[in-house]
């Protein structure tokens, strides 16, 4: 709902804004002050950014009155909207240099490059949340509670095992190699010499699995990496993250 105007006013969370979570949503309404509308002085903001006080919502709604907003403070999701429009206003107003020689296909070009395409979608939404849970059911792929990560976990086992390439390739037999049992010392004597042979066996296959194993895990963290490791930063905050 609100993705569009955040994205334009560089806030690091644009898709997973949750305005009904009540400490991010003070956090917010601090940050929007700060560094956006400024209608109060810096030293006037002390009562909107104590978020943990009681009387926060008090002063919220004050805040709300004085920047003639046409909406209550009760009124949570239509206050914020209004809210984000007045700081995008505020935001061209500053920089209208920047903004007047943007033609929106230049703006559109240049989100496209920095924005993945998973951004577009609204995260919050019941159905996207179902389907997300349907496939991660359906895929065995560990649950977590930002369901747009899981949908990038999906997207990547899809990409690297379910494609028609990937599925030919796994189809395909493997055929090994012969190997002489005389260059690989069992370490023990079973008193046998068929026991020792089926021992060398069993170990030889033992550490094709651990292999196998291994490449598994090494996938795994490759994948993990290509998740996470996709910071969004805050320059006014000086923080790398959510």
């Amino acid at each position: 709902m609100f993705r569009r105007k955040l994205t334009a006013l560089d806030y690091h969370n644009p898709s997973g804004f949750d305005c009904k979570d009540e400490t991010e949503f003070r956090n917010f309404i601090v940050w929007l002050e700060d560094q956006k509308i400024r209608h109060y002085k810096i030293e006037d903001r002390g009562n909107l950014r104590n978020i943990h006080s009681s009387e926060w919502p008090k002063f919220f709604e004050k805040y709300v009155q004085e920047v003639s907003c046409p909406f209550n403070a009760q009124e949570r999701p239509e206050t914020v909207d209004w809210l984000l429009g007045l700081a995008v206003r505020f935001e061209y107003g500053d920089n209208v240099d920047k903004y007047k020689n943007c033609t929106p296909e230049a703006a559109s070009n240049d989100t496209e490059k920095a924005s993945d395409p998973l951004i577009n979608l609204d995260s919050n939404n019941p159905d996207f949340k179902a389907g997300v849970m349907a496939l991660s059911n359906l895929l065995q792929i560990q649950r977590h509670d930002d369901y747009l990560l899981m949908l990038k976990a999906i997207r990547i086992l899809i990409q690297e095992r379910l494609t028609p390439e990937a599925i030919a390739k796994a189809g395909q037999s493997k055929e090994g190699l012969p190997v002489s049992l005389d260059k690989h010392i069992l370490g023990f004597d079973t008193g046998d010499a068929t026991l020792n042979e089926a021992a060398q066996i069993l170990r030889l296959l033992h550490i094709e699995e651990l292999r196998d194993l291994q490449t598994r895990i090494n996938e795994a963290i490759v994948a993990v990496q290509a998740i996470i490791a996709d910071p969004r930063t805050d320059h006014r905050l000086g923080k790398v993250g959510r």
